[in-house]
């Protein structure tokens, strides 16, 4: 760590970096290697792992089969640590190598979706549910999908891999990034305080989309990061999450593709309501 860094001129990648993550991360894009998907019985087919962008699709999804409609799916784990999203397959769904990625075969031919909150939208208006009809609510609602959108990348890329998984502390990084952290869950906590959910009294793909990043986070499941953040602060914030964690769809979505923590409540693939079976919460 130095103060005295002076950038080149032009950038060159000369060496891994990233810390924990740094022999996945390079400046190009495209497939390292050949891998055909595996495609199970049911239109919709989920390439994803259990991280907080993951859960937001099959949270839904759940929220779907609990409501009665038929979305029926497959999920199929991708482990982002082994660079499974580097496969030829997995990049012809989704050109960035990001997870979750989404195939629906229910179209000839199959629709790709990528994007967690491209996949939310086109879910939810394929079924017509968790998305509001009001013009006005509807709008509301992509306002707060989308602030998550452009504000995840503060609290994951941005404080979550400096507080916890850069290669050594850095003061600077981590104290612009946890000032950002909690100016996000200030914006929250007053919003909640006035409204049961992001949007009014519905409970919306907006909520499914920032409860695994931020309702995780004060729930302290996030870079072991709560008492320094002081999280229990934010009691509005901490009052929604809990809320939201005592549907059984959402303790349901945030067990498949998770391979770490319980292993009872981990489900590795998920391809029929049985596979819950014998599985707690976590």
């Amino acid at each position: 760590m130095t103060d005295s860094y002076t950038p080149p001129k032009i950038w060159t990648w000369e060496k891994e970096n990233g810390g924990e993550w740094a022999s996945l991360n390079r400046p190009t894009a495209g497939a390292t290697h050949d891998v055909e998907l595996p495609v199970g019985d049911h239109p919709l087919q989920l390439y994803s792992q259990g991280t907080p962008n993951g859960v937001k699709v099959t949270v839904l999804l759940e929220e779907l089969l609990e409501a009665g409609h038929d979305a029926e799916y497959d999920a199929w784990l991708i482990k982002i640590g082994k660079g499974d999203q580097f496969g030829s397959g997995f990049v012809e769904i989704n050109p960035n190598s990001k997870i979750p990625a989404l195939l629906d075969h229910s179209t000839t031919p199959p629709t790709r979706v990528f994007e967690s909150a491209s996949i939310l939208m086109y879910l939810a208006e394929k079924f017509g549910a968790f998305i509001p009809t009001d013009p006005a609510k509807r709008t509301e609602m992509y306002n707060w999908l989308f602030w998550q959108m452009g504000s995840a990348p503060y609290l994951g890329g941005g404080f979550g891999h400096f507080y916890a998984y850069a290669p050594y502390p850095m003061e600077y990084p981590i104290d612009r990034f946890a000032m950002e952290t909690k100016r996000q869950l200030d914006v929250l906590d007053q919003h909640l305080a006035k409204s049961d959910f992001m949007t009014g009294d519905e409970y919306t793909i907006a909520d499914m989309a920032i409860w695994p990043w931020y309702g995780g986070l004060v729930m302290g499941w996030q870079y072991n990061a709560a008492e320094f953040l002081q999280v229990h602060t934010y009691t509005n914030v901490v009052r929604w999450a809990e809320q939201i964690w005592a549907r059984p769809a959402v303790r349901r979505g945030r067990m498949v593709n998770r391979f770490y923590g319980d292993e009872s409540a981990q489900v590795h693939e998920r391809h029929s309501a049985a596979d819950f079976d014998g599985k707690s919460w976590g």
